[in-house]
């Protein structure tokens, strides 16, 4: 604890220490790192099909190019948006379920600033790889390192204060925060980074963080949002192990990134037979943790008599699509994978669009959507509009599908390499118009969700004294019970109001008929 607080010096008297404040912090700079990644990922798009878009910004020597947009949007997506989003959520769920509170809300709001900074080098660091002779994505890793260890001693010590028994999904957000670094110093002592398959491990392993804490956060959020206690816990315990024991499928299928991260020379992957079939099976397997996370929140989700998709519940339609667009992305993933590890590349091509759906359709919205469920117990407010939270959700989530055209465009040019046409074709042009056009929905949609969580934590409504025209609708309408039921999931139905008036309507002698009430 001295080390958290007291030996940072002054800089830890310009944060707050009140409970949720930590939590508060991540969430919010998370949601303005949507804004960023959106907008570098549109332009990186807009860019594969009129490469001469920002040919203006070469006077200011900048000529950013459409791979390294790209490129700087996922990754600022991914730690700047999803895991600051989940380390937020983390910071919530790990206190809640084991009874206690945070060890140290001072240091955990103070981290947040670094893990930011660390990401505007990342944003810099995929656009100029080398400054003056220094690789700049390894700063962001000595940064994020940093930070992270932070983070991680801190759950830690609120994890060894519990006054109760924690639930699977506390530990496995605990765990992913872990995993990286663990991954990363194994691969260093097999003596095997310098190598292809060490750095393909790495990045293969590094994905396992995230994949446990975007487990645990909708776990967790599911049950919450929904009313209804966890549907497996088998099923939970399956995607812990399964998780871990596996080869993750998310993320580049090469090494290079991970090589600009270590700051280390990228090395040609020749993988030997027996580590193909290794790579091939371990990949295979982790589908089993995926169908399994998928399958226990759907069914959390859909209780016997809880309506999935509330309107006065922002952040569980996100989930809802997070865990149906989950299995499919995740066996793509999988097939273009194995296709690289056996040395085939047929399909190599679609792998930027692929992994662009993977952080758009699955990540962003199962992050976001946990953070959204969890946002008034951490702030104690409301988000301003839950109009304005469902229409960012149509905006984002119409934009996101919209790479399905740039996916399509990538099998074009895939097919006339292989037939050894020369021309480019004009409908895979239009096919990446059309995509990149799409996308835009997603900018504005996380400028939506922005502002509504931003000013949600000034101006929403307190938790448990107000509530919003939607709400009073639902109330006012007719709750069928065509069985029995616990007043939790009725009170889930009708946001927690304990001075819900509950009126028999009709009712009738015939077995089996419903009650109104």
């Amino acid at each position: 604890m001295f080390m958290l607080e007291k030996a940072l010096g002054p800089p830890i008297d310009f944060v707050e220490g009140r409970k949720g404040s930590a939590s508060t912090t991540w969430i919010i700079q998370g949601a303005l790192w949507l804004i960023p990644a959106s907008i570098l990922t549109f332009c990186g798009l807009w860019l594969q099909h009129d490469p001469d878009a920002i040919h203006s910004l070469s006077s200011w020597g900048m000529s950013p190019s459409s791979s390294s947009l790209i490129l700087a949007g996922i990754l600022t997506a991914s730690y700047g948006s999803g895991g600051m989003l989940l380390n937020g959520a983390a910071m919530h769920i790990v206190p809640e379920l084991g009874g206690t509170k945070l060890a140290s809300e001072k240091n955990a709001s103070l981290m947040s600033f670094l893990w930011t900074l660390a990401v505007v080098v990342l944003i810099i660091g995929a656009n100029k790889p080398e400054i003056l002779g220094v690789k700049i994505l390894f700063i962001a890793t000595g940064l994020l390192s940093l930070s992270g260890l932070a983070v991680i001693v801190n759950m830690l010590l609120t994890a060894a204060s519990r006054s109760r028994k924690m639930p699977l999904p506390a530990w496995m957000m605990i765990m992913g925060m872990i995993a990286g670094p663990l991954s990363v110093v194994s691969v260093v002592i097999s003596g095997s980074l310098d190598t292809g398959i060490g750095q393909w491990l790495v990045t293969r392993l590094s994905g396992t963080s995230f994949s446990l804490m975007v487990a645990g956060a909708i776990l967790y959020a599911a049950s919450r949002g929904s009313g209804n206690p966890l549907w497996s816990r088998s099923l939970a315990a399956v995607t812990l192990a399964g998780t871990v024991l596996t080869i993750n499928s998310a993320g580049f299928f090469d090494g290079e990134v991970a090589s600009n991260f270590l700051a280390v020379d990228s090395a040609a992957f020749q993988p030997s037979r027996n580590e193909v079939i290794a790579g091939s099976f371990l990949l295979a397997l982790s589908l089993i943790p995926v169908i399994s996370l998928s399958a226990n929140v759907l069914a959390t989700m859909r209780g016997d008599d809880v309506f999935m998709e509330n309107p006065d519940s922002p952040g569980m339609p996100e989930i809802n699509l997070a865990a149906i667009m989950l299995v499919p992305i995740s066996v793509g993933a999988l097939f273009v994978h194995t296709d690289y590890l056996t040395g085939t590349n047929d399909l190599s091509g679609i792998q930027t669009s692929l992994l662009l759906m993977g952080v758009w359709l699955v990540f962003i919205p199962a992050s976001l959507g946990s953070t959204l469920c969890i946002f008034p117990e951490v702030s104690g407010r409301n988000v301003l509009s839950v109009n304005r939270s469902r229409w960012a959700f149509w905006l984002m989530t119409g934009g996101a599908f919209g790479l399905v055209f740039t996916m399509m465009s990538d099998f074009s040019d895939i097919s006339l390499v292989e037939v050894a046409v020369e021309e480019e074709a004009s409908i895979s042009n239009r096919l990446r118009v059309l995509g990149s056009t799409l996308f835009y929905g997603t900018v504005i949609g996380s400028i939506y969700h922005c502002l509504n969580i931003i000013s949600g934590s000034f101006r929403g409504s307190i938790v448990g004294t107000e509530s919003t025209s939607v709400s009073s609708t639902s109330i006012s309408s007719p709750y069928r019970l065509t069985k029995e039921t616990t007043v939790r999931k009725i009170l889930a139905q009708r946001e927690g109001k304990l001075d819900t008036v509950v009126v028999p309507e009709t009712a009738s002698e015939v077995p089996g008929s419903p009650i109104e009430l």
